[in-house]
């Protein structure tokens, strides 16, 4: 506790005396420290935010996997936030999407629920991303969250 110490002070004509008074803070500093070590201690620092990813070997395979052009999605990201996509190997029948929302959730979940009612394995979807130079690191992660929040398995990103 802190401790009030009073020395003898000196008398005036007339007054009472003036006695000084010392406040020991030594205490009050001793619980400053305990409390900056407590919360040092007790705190968590920023967890690392990744992703992750599985990579093929680099072995050449024997047999490539062969999957047909109806469980295929092909993703073209585009500048501007924009996506242009196509079912299987049809290129001529190009749409285009956001990352909004409604945008390439709605068109996973459409091929996933077309998939169902052609008697495929919704599982078994396979997307095919490919980055275009306009496009930035932002949208290549977005469309990796996607993969996550829909729960594709089956996702291959392809370079220029």
């Amino acid at each position: 506790m802190a401790e009030l110490m009073q020395q003898p002070g000196k008398k005036t004509k007339g007054r009472m005396a003036k006695k000084s008074t010392r406040v020991d803070l030594t205490p009050m500093v001793d619980l400053g420290f305990l409390l900056i070590t407590f919360f040092i201690f007790t705190t968590t620092m920023s967890s690392s935010m990744a992703m992750k990813i599985t990579v093929p070997d680099e072995k050449p395979t024997k047999q490539p996997s062969v999957i047909s052009e109806e469980k295929t999605v092909q993703l073209i990201l585009e500048g501007d936030n924009k996506i242009a996509y196509y079912f299987g190997a049809d290129s001529a029948h190009t749409s285009h999407t956001t990352f909004a929302p409604d945008g390439l959730r709605n068109v996973l979940l459409e091929k996933r629920k077309d998939m169902a009612a052609h008697h495929h394995q919704p599982k078994e979807l396979v997307v095919i991303i490919k980055p275009t130079n306009q496009s930035n690191y932002k949208n290549m992660v977005d469309v990796l969250d996607e993969m996550l929040i829909n729960q594709i398995d089956k996702y291959v990103l392809l370079t220029n």
